[in-house]
């Protein structure tokens, strides 16, 4: 029974996961951003907790987190909204508190482990899962395993640059990925296209778009449309790039991927001759709301089965 860690900016989840990738219990708590030495010991508290509830003992401990970590480290990099956290190590920490071997990964990486080895990517030796929400973010699966970068760094797919002369991006560039296709882009265009006296600018989300655009609202459904554009673009040129198997999508704005998966899947038609993209699976997340927690179960698993790179 792996313990399964997933830290995000506001809030941590922990629970038990079986070797079928079933969660077995779970909690969660807010993240606090400053205090490190206190959330070790509520994440050791909930490992506990769940642990009872399932009625198992842990035989090992999977930390999936959001922003930069060193995997082979075990530690948090330079994470800005986790000031308390930076440079510390949960590996090493959780290790010494309940005696068993201990792995992290960045989120993103441990979803894309978890889809490749137990749900919508089974099977599928290159796979990548792309989750779009408040960012876009996502790890790659080549030949069974984790592609990392230089420095075992995480590769960010979402800052990739689709238009030089597009918003600005807090990576350092303008018109990438993220700035155009993830939520706030949808929110930001929605904001600048509608007239002044749009009753539904103040105050829009992306989920509320979405349903506009279900409602044949005419600026929602061209935001629809721009969304389509910027996330085929995106896609298309990770198809080009790597000719994957499958692409694993998820997220919250993908929650609303019939209104313009059709039109992404028609882009990449028309933008990848060069590639056998027809052979590319274009499928969504199957893991649920539990993505993150098995993909933490998962990193243990991948970890110690596969020898370090």
């Amino acid at each position: 029974m792996i313990g399964a860690v997933d830290i995000g900016g506001t809030k941590i989840a922990v629970g038990m996961v079986d070797d079928n990738g079933k969660v077995l219990s779970r909690m969660e708590a807010p993240t606090d951003p400053n205090r490190y030495s206190d959330s070790m010991e509520l994440i050791a508290h909930m490992l506990r907790k769940t642990a009872q509830r399932a009625g198992a003992e842990i035989s090992g401990i999977g930390i999936g987190s959001t922003g930069p970590v060193d995997p082979m480290r075990g530690e948090f990099g330079d994470v800005d909204f986790l000031p308390g956290w930076r440079g510390k190590s949960p590996v090493k920490d959780l290790s010494a508190v309940f005696n068993v071997s201990v792995a992290l990964e960045n989120d993103g990486d441990a979803a894309a482990l978890a889809e490749a080895g137990w749900d919508a990517g089974r099977n599928r030796t290159r796979l990548i899962y792309v989750t779009v929400g408040t960012g876009i973010g996502g790890g790659i699966v080549l030949d069974g395993k984790l592609y990392r970068g230089v420095d075992g760094a995480h590769p960010e797919v979402g800052h990739q640059v689709l238009d030089p002369a597009g918003p600005q991006c807090s990576c350092g560039f303008r018109g990438c990925w993220e700035s155009l296709a993830a939520g706030p882009a949808m929110v930001a265009w929605f904001r600048h296209n509608a007239p002044e006296k749009d009753p539904h600018r103040e105050g829009i989300t992306a989920k509320r778009i979405c349903e506009l655009a279900r409602a044949e609202d005419v600026i929602a459904i061209k935001a629809m449309e721009t969304e389509a554009y910027y996330l085929g673009l995106g896609l298309a040129n990770l198809i080009n790039l790597f000719a994957p198997d499958a692409i694993v999508l998820s997220g919250s704005v993908m929650k609303s991927s019939d209104l313009f998966l059709d039109r992404i899947r028609a882009l990449i038609r028309s933008g990848c001759r060069f590639v056998p993209a027809e052979k590319t699976d274009l499928t969504l997340a199957s893991l649920g709301d539990d993505t993150n927690l098995i993909g933490a179960a998962r990193v243990w698993h991948y970890r110690t089965t596969v020898p370090p790179q």
